[in-house]
């Protein structure tokens, strides 16, 4: 009956009848997409660390664990070759003190000067590509190295698998960012078998095949273990941590589901929401008032962290090779000294087997007291497990002085090599979780940077000064300990427990 109605009436009540229908249209779309106001409000979200701690630890840990725990191997057989080649290159070039400890310097040196690099790459375009790209470097770097024509050839060669292996570290960071928080205190010091594993293989290598083949050939056999490497990297995905930071929130789902397939558990309800972070990777977060003082702290702890470690190995490499030792019980072959009463310098003194077997044996001090650093880590934190073990290090230095069998040396060097490595596994795991999601690589970086200035210094401590004198050059080593552990009693955040962060500020 509109005939009756008026125009102007009619005309209204269509357009509101139209406006009505589209409104239904449109409130019955909203609710099929899950869009509806009203159910936003009771839809649950979680963020990635909840998710994490929903799935819990499960077969994707293990894989990731074993993968990223090889790369350890790796990393290890990078560091400690250069105790085993030391003697060779010694002998090949006739080599002074001085320029046997400028190959290591070298590989710090570039070490050094790409880690806080590859944080940052790391933080800005993502951990997975930069610990892939670091293998292929050094293990490419590496293999041109056993062919080095010169020692001026060889040491610029080292140099850049420094930089490779910079990159290979921030796999820690991408370990970290998967593991649940708590495993994190149990599943991260077991890393340390890996590292011994590396360490352990190429002294084996150095036992059998340098004195039939040579060390370039040991060298080229100590790259394949990064090449396969390169292939179980594609079934590590990429943090879904750094993902939401980066605004991809799309593909920290796909990660989180796949792995919540992997250990047959469930996702948390909902859906996950967490805002994008813009400043990515700026070296200013760290000198921000929120962690001022813990990346000063934590440089310098990093800093003793690799002097005193590096300092360990190399220093245990030349007592060995220089039969510098006091033993109480001297053989015939451990009398024979690197400098002959004359002055002159016998270049060539290659390690006997019994030296490769003390190297091995101090190697396994390195997993040791793997419980006891569990032990630490769970019961009186990270802050004290430092200061405690920095100590402890500092006392096995100077004992290193005391006359001894050749037994008790081993036994020291057992201990100390042990008390070293837990202080470099308690820093890892401490940088780690300390610093939010937003600059956690570059955090690490800037450390291992910082470390590596350590492990720069050590030679000329380790190599060149103990000629002279066993204890001025233990004693650097012992007192830089002490005033480390006095300086992390002074770390204003303690993360025994604590979720990892994401925005730039602690809770």
């Amino acid at each position: 009956h509109a005939t009756h109605c008026p125009k102007p009436f009619y005309s209204s009540m269509k357009t509101q009848l139209v406006s009505a229908i589209h409104l239904q249209e449109v409130e019955l779309d909203d609710i099929e997409g899950g869009n509806d106001p009203a159910d936003d409000k009771k839809d649950p979200t979680y963020t990635v660390e909840e998710a994490v701690e929903t799935i819990g630890f499960g077969r994707f840990h293990v894989l990731l664990f074993v993968i990223m725990g090889s790369a350890n191997i790796v990393e290890a057989m990078e560091i400690m070759l250069l105790a085993v080649v030391s003697p060779e290159i010694r002998c090949e070039w006739r080599l002074e003190d001085w320029q046997v400890a400028l190959v290591s310097t070298m590989v710090f040196l570039g070490f050094m000067l790409c880690g806080a690099l590859s944080g940052y790459v790391a933080d800005r375009y993502g951990r997975w590509k930069v610990v892939v790209a670091g293998f292929f470097w050094s293990a490419y770097f590496s293999f041109l190295t056993s062919y080095a024509p010169s020692y001026g050839w060889f040491i610029f060669l080292r140099s850049l698998v420094g930089c490779g292996v910079a990159g290979v570290s921030q796999g820690f960071v991408l370990k970290t960012e998967f593991i649940p928080a708590r495993h994190r205190a149990y599943l991260l010091p077991l890393a340390t078998i890996f590292w011994m594993l590396g360490s352990m293989l190429i002294i084996v290598l150095g036992m059998t095949v340098v004195p039939t083949y040579g060390w370039r050939w040991m060298i080229r056999l100590s790259v394949t273990p990064s090449v396969v490497l390169l292939f179980l990297f594609w079934f590590i995905p990429e943090s879904a941590r750094y993902n939401v930071s980066a605004g991809n929130t799309r593909a920290a789902m796909e990660t989180l589901e796949w792995i919540a397939r992997m250990n047959h558990a469930t996702m948390p309800p909902g859906r996950l929401v967490e805002s994008a972070q813009t400043e990515r990777g700026s070296w200013r977060i760290l000198l921000s008032p929120a962690f001022r003082r813990t990346s000063l702290l934590l440089w310098y702890t990093w800093f003793v962290a690799s002097f005193s470690y590096y300092g360990s190995v190399l220093s245990s490499s030349e007592l060995l090779e220089k039969n510098l030792l006091c033993i109480t019980d001297a053989d015939a072959e451990h009398r024979v000294k690197h400098r002959h009463e004359e002055g002159s310098v016998c270049y060539c003194i290659p390690f006997a087997f019994s030296d490769y077997q003390t190297l091995l044996i101090s190697c396994l001090g390195e997993v040791a007291l793997v419980p006891l650093n569990i032990c630490l880590l769970n019961v009186v934190g990270r802050k004290l497990s430092l200061a405690l073990l920095q100590f402890l290090s500092a006392i096995f230095f100077l004992l290193v002085n005391i006359c001894t069998t050749m037994l008790g040396f081993t036994v020291l060097l057992f201990l100390l090599r042990a008390l070293v490595s837990m202080n470099f596994n308690v820093v890892y795991i401490y940088t780690a979780e300390v610093y939010p999601t937003v600059a956690r690589s570059l955090g690490m970086g800037f450390c291992t940077s910082f470390s590596r200035i350590g492990g720069m210094i050590a030679p000329f401590i380790a190599q060149v000064l103990m000629s002279r004198s066993v204890m001025y050059a233990m004693c650097p080593f012992a007192v830089a300990s002490i005033v480390c552990a006095l300086g992390n009693f002074l770390l204003p955040i303690e993360t025994k427990g604590r979720a990892l962060l994401v925005r730039l500020c602690p809770r």
